[in-house]
Formats: C-alpha cells, sequence, structure tokens
C-alpha cells in the first residue's frame, strides 16, 4: 500500500512541473519570453508599426518637397524664357527706331551723294578746261550745307548763325582769331564768322567759329598824339583819359576770350 501512494505522489509532482506554473516574481512564462526578446533587440508589434508609419511619412514628406522643387525650377524657367525674349524684342525696337531716326541722314547724304556726283560729271565733260563758274560754285556749296542742316535739324539739331558785330558771347561763341580794331567800341565784337553753331532743345552742341575785336592800342595811341598836336594841351589830356580806358576795355576783353575753351 505505501509503494502506490509514493508512486501517485511523484507522479503529481511531475506533472505540476510539466504544466504552466507561475515564474519566480509572478510572471508568467509567455510575458517574461517576451520581456526577454525586447530586451534583446527585437521590437514589439505595435512598436514595429509606429516605425514603419514614421518612414513612410518621411517617404512621403521627400516626394512633396522634390516635386514642388521640379515645378519651381519649371517656374524659373519659364520667367528666364520671357525675360529673354522681351529683351530681344527690346533690342529689336531699338534698332528699329534707330534706324528710323537715322532716316533722314541717310536720305540727305544720298542727295549730296547725286549733286556731288553730278558735279564732278559736269567739270569733266565737254569746256572742262574752262574755269568753273564761281557764282555757281558757291550756289553749290551753300546747297550742300543747306541739306546738312537739314537733315540734322530732323534729329532735333538746330543751326544758329552769328553775325559780324554781335557781342562776344563766350557760351555760343568760340573764339578762333582776334582781329585788332581801332575803334573802342567795336572792342570785344564780332568781326567775322568762320562756322555755324548747333544747338539742341536749348543746350549748345558746338559753339560758332568766331573772330573777335581787340582794341589795338599802339593805333590807338598814334591817333590820339595826332589829335593833340592838332587841338592842344586841353585835348591831349582828354584823349590820354580816352587811352586808358580803352586800353582796361581791351585787357578785359582778353581775359574774357583767355577763359573760352
Amino acid at each position: 500500500m505505501s509503494s502506490d501512494g509514493d508512486r501517485t505522489v511523484n507522479d503529481g509532482a511531475d506533472s505540476g512541473m510539466d504544466g504552466a506554473a507561475p515564474a519566480a516574481g509572478g510572471v508568467s512564462a509567455p510575458a517574461a519570453t517576451a520581456h526577454a526578446g525586447a530586451v534583446n533587440g527585437e521590437a514589439a508589434p505595435g512598436e514595429a508599426a509606429r516605425t514603419a508609419a514614421f518612414e513612410a511619412g518621411i517617404r512621403d514628406a521627400l516626394a512633396a518637397l522634390t516635386a514642388r522643387l521640379d515645378r519651381e525650377h519649371e517656374r524659373a524657367a519659364h520667367r528666364e524664357a520671357v525675360i529673354d525674349r522681351l529683351h530681344e524684342e527690346n533690342q529689336r525696337l531699338r534698332r528699329g527706331e534707330l534706324q528710323a531716326m537715322l532716316e533722314p541722314v541717310r536720305a540727305a547724304l544720298y542727295r549730296l551723294h547725286d549733286q556731288a556726283r553730278r558735279e564732278a560729271g559736269r567739270l569733266a565733260g565737254p569746256g572742262a578746261a574752262e574755269p568753273p563758274d564761281p557764282v555757281r560754285t558757291a550756289g553749290l556749296f551753300s546747297a550742300v550745307a543747306d541739306d546738312v542742316a537739314d537733315a540734322l535739324a530732323r534729329l532735333g539739331v538746330e543751326r544758329f548763325t552769328v553775325r559780324p558785330g554781335e557781342p562776344y558771347d563766350a557760351s555760343r561763341h568760340r573764339p578762333v582769331a582776334v582781329t585788332p580794331v581801332a575803334d573802342p567800341g567795336r572792342d570785344g565784337l564780332v568781326t567775322g564768322v568762320q562756322a555755324d553753331g548747333f544747338e539742341q532743345s536749348g543746350k549748345v552742341l558746338r559753339k560758332a567759329a568766331v573772330s573777335v575785336g581787340r582794341l589795338d592800342r599802339t593805333a590807338n595811341g598814334t591817333a590820339d598824339g595826332a589829335g593833340t598836336a592838332a587841338n592842344g594841351t586841353a585835348d591831349t589830356a582828354r584823349a590820354g583819359a580816352g587811352r586808358h580806358a580803352a586800353a582796361g576795355r581791351g585787357e578785359t576783353t582778353n581775359n574774357r576770350l583767355g577763359t573760352d575753351g
């Protein structure tokens, strides 16, 4: 009887060991196994799902950013193409305006060319041994000058002339010669014109080339000396005063002329 009881007790102990007995600390065997896997680097099912979703979000954001950069690149390329086209059209318009502006000059040069060829043929034709007619030659050169002035006027450049006897103006006249004068009243006046001037909208583009009178103190003194010998001591004093005044005006005119470039 005792031997059978011992076998029953042993069999119960063996069966209790083979069952899902609680582990030490009150943790079941499956939970302990999962905890051991997490400790060894194996992610739990929830953690793996969250990681996969995060990576998918990053991929989607990168794809959207790439697409946006591609669109911006296309827009930039389109803007550059528009700018290049507008620049080309602007240059073409400017060239057209320049050509239209130069058309009167070309027309004037055509006329001058034809006129010069006609006159050259006339001078080289029959009777060329005869000297040219001065009146006809003067008219020819005057017509050439008028054609050039007309072409410049179409570009907005106006010709202005100067007449002898006008006061010298440093802002519009360029002195190229000095003419000695004995009359103090002609001191500082224009005595001759060598070239006309040109202006545009009130601005002088080229000054007129003129010669200016300057008081000749030597000639003036000789004339005053002759007058004093005939008229006496009183006239001599007045003539001396006149010489001093004229000399002063002459120096002022010379200084003024010297400042003009």
